[in-house]
């Protein structure tokens, strides 16, 4: 792109290596930062784009996604609220933090982890090629491991480049430790569409701080954060999936992650990001061979000693030996919910 003026406007001559063209573009004052803008939005609309379409499912939209992922609206989760722990009312999540990036609906012979870390990962080398410089957008990534045969993994991209706050709830969750982030980790659950047995087993909703039901790994770089949530780590979890796999064709499922805001100075809560997965087809997952790669300084490897507990009441029917926790109550009139403890006052291979 070269810029030269010509009277009060500015002329640019936009050169189209697709097509081996030149445009020239006459912008008045007034018209050229619009322009730029653009042109910024464009570049990054387009690596951005690329990792959204080399993966294994599209993205669709929301209502009409199957065998596909999607961006479910953010008021489609309910947060805690600016005065949550005075009068305990929750409030529809609005924005999220993060932009969606991805997802990859992978499976290998081996359980799958440390994506980030693997130069050669698919979201890692298009980030590298497009920012060889320092200047790299942050990428956080949520790597559900699936405890089936084939070790499928179902895993979630989002980013930013806004920097984080020093203060912030985000920034001392990316600078704690292990035992921090197993206490703030919030995973909601909405079941959207699916057979009876599913939604008697999860309830239509399910809340869980994640760190303290099943086994995480965090693995934080330069310029990400990924989280293997080990799926297998908890009996109860695995039971429940186990289950839902059967009928994984047949769900839609919205997902968010948040850090949960366990003091009044952290209200509102606010969803980092979500996706919604539809009628997953386990065929069209991608097959990824395993490789070496370095393995993260930071990681959680003490197994959980809780269980899992965003499972609904109604899972007693299906599993009896499944504990229930005390004092489960509902935030809606509509939706079942089993709150975590902070809601009840009761209470790998890489690749």
């Amino acid at each position: 792109m070269t810029e030269f003026e010509v009277g009060s406007r500015l002329s640019i001559v936009v050169h189209d290596d697709r097509i081996g063209k030149q445009h020239l573009i006459c912008l008045t004052e007034s018209g050229v930062g619009k322009f730029m803008a653009s042109v910024g939005a464009r570049e990054e609309s387009e690596w951005i784009d690329r990792i959204i379409s080399e993966g294994a499912v599209p993205l669709l939209e929301q209502d009409n996604c199957s065998n596909g992922w999607a961006i479910p609206p953010g008021d489609a989760f309910m947060v805690r609220g600016p005065e949550y722990f005075t009068t305990r009312v929750k409030v529809p999540a609005g924005d999220y933090m993060l932009k969606a990036l991805g997802f990859d609906w992978i499976k290998s012979s081996v359980k799958i982890g440390e994506i980030l870390n693997n130069p050669n990962s698919r979201v890692r080398k298009v980030i590298d090629n497009e920012f060889p410089a320092d200047d790299k957008p942050f990428v956080w990534a949520f790597n559900l491991q699936v405890p089936t045969k084939d070790n499928y993994s179902a895993i979630a991209y989002f980013t930013t480049k806004e920097p984080v706050v020093e203060d912030s709830l985000m920034n001392k969750f990316l600078k704690g430790d292990n035992a921090f982030r197993n206490s703030r980790l919030k995973l909601i659950a909405n079941i959207v569409k699916g057979p009876w047995i599913v939604r008697k087993a999860v309830g239509e909703q399910a809340i869980c701080i994640i760190g303290r039901a099943l086994s995480c790994k965090y693995c934080l770089g330069e310029n990400f954060m990924e989280v293997d949530i080990d799926i297998g780590s908890s009996m109860v979890a695995s039971a429940i999936v186990h289950l839902a796999f059967g009928y994984i064709s047949t769900l839609t499922v919205d997902l968010a992650f948040l850090i949960e805001s366990q003091a009044e100075s952290e209200l509102p809560e606010r969803i980092l990001g979500a996706f919604r997965f539809s009628d997953l087809d386990p065929a069209s997952a991608r097959t990824i061979e395993p490789s070496s790669v370095e393995s993260c300084d930071d990681i959680q490897t003490s197994l959980p000693t809780r269980l899992w507990k965003s499972i609904g009441q109604g899972f007693s029917h299906i599993l009896h030996s499944a504990p229930q926790e005390d004092g489960s109550t509902s935030d809606s009139q509509h939706a079942k919910v089993v709150v975590n403890h902070m809601d009840n006052p009761t209470d790998d291979k890489n690749w």
